[in-house]
């Protein structure tokens, strides 16, 4: 890790949080907030198309378990460390395998639209959110952020409806979605009234979705999302694997926005053999809700009544 990076990084963390204790054993294991938190910090390079390389040392991981506890990505020209809560993601690296040399390895895709973590033979998760340091001050009782509130199916539909629309897309919602949207997230908002005649094969299966993202002016497809509280994930799935067979090219970007505590169901139907199969598995993505509030705060849209 370049010697600038980390002790930057390390040096901002002293003026937020106060004193560090390094563990032993490790360069890059600490302990902030007389020794509320433990974080394990990362660095890499950003090669071709956005992406940056970790390894996460086995030994190292065994270190923040049973505690609170941060992995911290970091990259060069990052405007805010990111900071994956671990026992979030615990779960899901305990099975996997470790490479030759102990470590598991992980990908950031960084882009545009959004931040996202890859493990392979695991899946896709949206990172938004998880970027600056308020989750890190938050555990140790500095943090000033607002608390992100429990929000309907309707209220979902309209931050990603909003969110795109602010990101310069055009936006399909069901029709009969459309009069349940909260008009006060989503404000003066154009729908497309047609969806891409390309996919005309497939109409009844694109009218189902929660929200579609579209390029301006364009029948391109920039991103799909299915928000489920408690429906089925498998169903969803299976509308996007219809429009990815039906036209591979129509989009990239396949999102389910569910509950923190969905993500191991998400992660066990996504690594069914019929989307390993078709390659859904590669390109579908998994989102939090405070994966939308962080992008909904990131691209600048007004959260207006979101926490009345």
């Amino acid at each position: 890790m370049p010697n600038f990076i980390k002790e930057s990084f390390l040096n901002e963390l002293k003026k937020r949080a106060g004193s560090l204790i390094k563990l032993p054993n490790s360069n890059s294991l600490f302990e902030v907030g007389q020794g509320a938190v433990r974080i394990y910090i990362r660095y890499s390079k950003v090669h071709g198309k956005g992406a940056a390389f970790y390894g996460l040392r086995k030994d190292d991981l065994h270190s923040l378990e049973g505690y609170p506890s941060f992995i911290v990505f970091l990259w060069d020209n990052q405007p805010e460390p990111l900071f994956l809560p671990y026992g979030a993601y615990e779960q899901l690296l305990k099975n996997l395998e470790p490479a030759a040399d102990g470590q598991f390895k992980v990908q950031i895709y960084i882009n545009a639209d959004s931040i996202e973590l890859y493990m392979a033979r695991v899946g896709r998760f949206n990172l938004e959110g998880l970027s600056g340091w308020e989750q890190l001050l938050r555990l140790i009782g500095k943090s000033t952020a607002k608390i992100i509130p429990e929000l309907s199916h309707s209220q979902i539909q309209s931050l990603v409806s909003a969110i795109g629309c602010a990101k310069g897309y055009d936006i399909w919602v069901p029709l009969n979605d459309r009069l349940k949207l909260d008009s006060e997230l989503t404000r003066d908002m154009y729908y497309r009234e047609i969806l891409p005649p390309s996919l005309s094969e497939i109409a009844d299966i694109l009218q189902e979705i929660d929200v579609i993202w579209l390029q301006r002016g364009s029948n391109q497809i920039a991103g799909v999302f299915e928000v489920e509280h408690t429906t089925p994930i498998y169903t969803a799935l299976l509308r996007f694997n219809d429009v990815y067979l039906v036209d591979p090219n129509s989009t990239k970007a396949f999102r389910i926005i569910a509950d923190e505590a969905r993500r191991p169901l998400f992660v066990r139907h996504l690594n069914r053999p019929t989307f390993r199969s078709s390659g859904l598995n590669q390109i579908c993505t998994f989102l939090e809700y405070r994966n939308i509030y962080g992008s909904l705060v990131s691209c600048g849209v007004p959260d207006y009544n979101i926490n009345k």
